[in-house]
């Protein structure tokens, strides 16, 4: 809707429009100089304070009071432009910026640029430490994130698109790439399903918006995307030619497209020489991949132990529990975690104490009075600190769920049971749908690239394994 010409029904018009008289935050103010009456709108709080006092300060100055528009390009490092409608300038409003009405203009406005959002130090995240590297980390500003990785990649084929979502919230997005090295039509791809989508708001970050771009295919546990919170990762993705989503209000990337084996990856492999780093990423894998089949082939075991061999005797428990052993392992599955949920709803004081020391009292009371074997607490204690081997949560939920019904499997069909939970594993691999769309989620084992392979599985020299 346009606005109007007449100076008092714009200003009425558009204060009923952002029904400012309803929220304590959006303050008007009036002046009124020799050039004639001006009234500025703005939110209390995403305004910088210092810098809008300037702003006053300068309509009311003796050089600007005989004009009957203030020249707003006499002011310095101010970033205005011209709006028509009351949509455009709420938009501005909201967003933090000061609308400007002035008696002398005729159906129209402007905006001038002085937000500011409230938002913590860029330290290092704290579910995304490296031993050796960087410290910062994103936050839940835009610009500051752009920024941190404008740092890291001083090139000019760095291209850094701005996107506006709809809905309630308008949150903005930005979509990095490097031009010439990410492929053209995949960024067009990306950046056309993004101004397509139409979601309510993207209030909760980077899950909306997977929300949003994907409809489908949400029965599959594992991870659609790959998030990182380090700007150091976001930008080494960026120069190997992935795309990289940044949200506002979201303290982190959205990197694609994305397959399995590159969550097998993490930072501080490439802060360390190649060795160490294949030396970490291997011991990593292996660790992950246990905690599907350790609990399963175990309960296999203990099931047939009459045809186990002498060595392997140790494998059978002298006290099985009073609870069936299928129960046991199901419940301590429970338990572990109601203490991650527990943890997680505690003072960062108390946290580690009651994670650690509820840990050993249910485990040391639940073998006292006969309910669990030692067995089941200790191959327990082993999935529980390999979920936490790598750092994407919803992968480990993902490996939870399979390793639960492979568990299911093994108690009705023994040994096919396993084979039956790894082909579904396979399965729920092979069709998982990714945000991207274009590469398979087993890329690149399949289609089979072996020096793409090669180099997520072990930490090589980056000129090594370059594809063509």
């Amino acid at each position: 809707m346009p606005l109007a010409t007449d100076y008092e029904t714009c200003v009425d018009e558009f204060r009923a429009f952002i029904h400012a008289e309803e929220s304590f935050d959006i303050i008007e103010r009036h002046f009124q100089t020799a050039g004639g009456s001006f009234t500025l709108f703005f939110i209390d709080g995403l305004t910088k304070e210092n810098e809008l006092q300037k702003l006053i300060t300068f309509f009311l100055s003796e050089k600007q009071e005989e004009k009957a528009v203030p020249c707003i390009r006499d002011l310095p490092a101010a970033c205005w432009s011209w709006k028509s409608t009351y949509e455009e300038l709420a938009l501005c409003v909201l967003s933090g910026e000061t609308a400007i009405f002035s008696s002398a203009l005729r159906g129209c406005a402007y905006s001038v640029n002085f937000r500011t959002y409230p938002g913590r130090s860029i330290g290092e995240p704290e579910s995304d430490k490296v031993m050796q590297g960087a410290r910062d980390g994103f936050v839940e500003s835009l610009l500051v994130n752009t920024a941190l990785i404008r740092r890291r990649i001083k090139d000019r084929r760095l291209r850094i698109r701005h996107l506006s979502l709809s809905g309630a919230s308008n949150t903005d997005v930005a979509l990095c790439y490097m031009a010439g090295v990410a492929d053209d039509a995949y960024v067009e791809k990306i950046e056309k399903k993004i101004r397509a989508i139409r979601p309510k708001g993207v209030c909760l970050g980077f899950q909306s918006l997977t929300e949003s771009l994907l409809r489908r295919g949400w029965w599959n546990p594992f991870p659609k995307v790959r998030l990182t919170e380090r700007p150091d990762t976001a930008s080494a993705q960026i120069l190997e030619g992935f795309v990289v989503l940044l949200t506002d209000t979201a303290p982190n990337a959205m990197i694609l497209p994305t397959s399995f084996f590159d969550y097998l990856q993490q930072t501080d492999d490439y802060y360390f020489p190649p060795l160490t780093g294949t030396y970490l990423r291997l011991v990593r894998t292996v660790i992950l991949f246990l905690s599907v089949v350790l609990t399963p082939l175990w309960f296999c075991a203990v099931k047939h132990a009459s045809l186990l061999p002498p060595f392997l005797s140790f494998l059978v428990p002298t006290s099985p529990g009073a609870l069936p052993l299928l129960l046991q392992l199901y419940l301590a599955e429970f338990v572990i975690d109601g203490l991650k949920i527990a943890s997680m709803n505690t003072p960062d004081m108390l946290s580690n104490s009651l994670s650690v020391v509820g840990a050993l009292i249910l485990g040391d009371f639940a073998i006292e009075v006969g309910w669990f074997s030692e067995d089941v607490v200790l191959y327990m204690a082993f999935v529980a600190i390999a979920t936490f081997a790598q750092q994407n949560r919803e992968l480990g939920y993902a490996f939870k769920f399979v390793r639960l019904i492979t568990l299911g499997l093994t108690a009705l069909f023994d040994l096919y049971g396993i084979l039956l939970g790894l082909f579904l594993f396979f399965l729920l691999l092979l069709c998982n749908e990714t945000a991207d769309g274009t590469r398979r989620y087993l890329y690149p084992l399949l289609p089979f690239n072996g020096k793409a392979l090669c180099k997520l599985l072990f930490r090589v020299k980056k000129d090594d394994f370059d594809e063509e």
